[in-house]
């Protein structure tokens, strides 16, 4: 049986999101055995990555619930500012915070969690562009390949992605065998 087999993971996407830092941790989760849902604008829509790259959506975010999922990976490009201007985007990071599910963001995803108030007191790291965004918004930032605190996995950019996928799929496992997610890292 594979580690996430059961497990269910949402991805929110919109144009212009960073290629890798949507795909690397998608196949990643897919090859662990976690179900993985795009989710965005509209259902069955395709959005394009900042390097052309096409992901179709499975589904319409306002059509999601967060109880359905163990976590969502919000990822970076420009997709995150738009992203975040969504009530319900912010709603289910909101939902998905208070349930104490993985929320992974990397590169620019933390715009999203900032923007849901979901950073404050939470240990993070992200592409340097947006370390002052983090620290206004109550996080402590930190330059790191990959940060876990609690429920929260964050990373910085591509190069990170094998660090990030690692850690999502190390704490689903470790979610899905009743240990309780702890502080981790350096």
């Amino acid at each position: 049986m594979k580690p996430l087999s059961g497990r269910r993971i949402l991805i929110f996407v919109a144009d212009d999101y960073e290629d890798l830092e949507l795909w690397y941790p998608r196949l990643r989760l897919i090859e662990a055995g976690a179900t993985v849902v795009t989710a965005g604008a509209k259902a069955r829509a395709t959005c394009r990555g900042k390097n052309g790259y096409p992901c179709h959506t499975d589904v319409a975010i306002d059509d999601v619930k967060a109880a359905d999922f163990d976590g969502v990976v919000l990822v970076g490009g420009w997709a995150p500012d738009k992203l975040r201007r969504d009530p319900k985007v912010l709603e289910l990071v909101r939902a998905f915070d208070a349930a104490k599910r993985l929320i992974a963001s990397i590169c620019h995803g933390p715009w999203i969690a900032i923007s849901a108030g979901v950073a404050r007191g939470v240990r993070m790291t992200s592409t340097p562009g947006i370390r002052d965004d983090l620290t206004n918004a109550g996080a402590e930032w930190v330059d790191q390949p990959v940060v876990v605190d609690r429920h929260h996995i964050s990373s910085r950019r591509p190069p990170d992605l094998p660090d990030f996928g690692a850690a999502i799929v190390h704490f689903l496992s470790d979610a899905a065998h009743g240990e309780s997610p702890q502080r981790r890292g350096p």
